[in-house]
């Protein structure tokens, strides 16, 4: 299907201002031109005269799918679909499923980095930093069962394990590709409540690697990430949280 022929599926937004509606309606012309993961999307130009925004905004709406790894541009050429989109038909919105969507891919590239930078620092890690580890484990814990901000502590917990495994670049490539998605102000991804299920298991993992256990470590990083990922998706399937 042509790039001109996907523009008949948009028509002109009423409120300027609604972000999320561009975005929507981007999702709904990608689906109902059928189009494909490979797939050349109309220039920025045209799809903001078809919908009656400033370009501004479309390029805006175009860098979040982007953070979310829907998009790929290239230079000179055109933006290209990389990821499949589909409009939601329940009650959850567009964007939060596709965010979600993006964090599963996300998910499944930490998986694999995961279990090898957890086996690591399990099997090298000295007997200062089996400490601190698990130091640090307590300090989040702490920070999740009293309701308070926990991010900061979470960061420290498993960027001493990064540490730990003797390979800086695990650590700079994770932090990275958490940074790289792009989630929305008010996405149930970026709320103090996500992930909250999974923060028991973080002591699991601390004590397997103050045991020197690799294998009981790389069970309970898998356990963190099942039940992440099983959130995501109760998310993407019902609207909770």
């Amino acid at each position: 299907m042509s790039r001109d022929t996907a523009l008949s599926y948009l028509e002109p937004l009423e409120n300027r201002t609604r972000n999320v509606a561009v975005l929507d309606a981007l999702a709904e012309m990608v689906e109902r031109a059928g189009l494909k993961i490979g797939d050349r999307l109309p220039p920025e130009v045209s799809l903001a005269a078809s919908l009656g925004v400033g370009r501004s905004t479309i390029r805006e709406a175009l860098n979040r799918w982007e953070g979310l790894g829907i998009i790929r541009r290239r230079r000179g050429d055109g933006t290209y679909l990389a990821a499949k989109v589909q409009t939601s038909r329940g009650l959850v919105p567009t964007m939060v499923r596709l965010e979600g969507e993006a964090l599963l891919r996300l998910i499944e590239i930490r998986r694999t980095l995961e279990n090898d930078v957890v086996r690591k620092a399990t099997l090298h890690a000295s007997p200062k930093q089996r400490a601190e580890i698990s130091r640090l484990c307590d300090v989040l814990l702490v920070e999740v069962n009293s309701g308070r901000p926990w991010r900061k502590a979470d960061h420290a917990f498993h960027n001493a394990i990064y540490d730990a495994s003797g390979n800086p670049m695990y650590g700079q490539i994770l932090t990275n590709l958490d940074h790289a998605l792009e989630r929305g102000d008010m996405s149930p991804f970026n709320r103090d409540a996500f992930g909250l299920e999974s923060f028991p298991m973080h002591r699991d993992l601390a004590d397997a690697i103050v045991a020197s256990d690799a294998d009981q470590a790389v069970a309970a990083i898998n356990r963190i990430l099942d039940s992440v990922e099983d959130e995501v998706r109760a998310i993407i399937a019902d609207g909770r949280l």
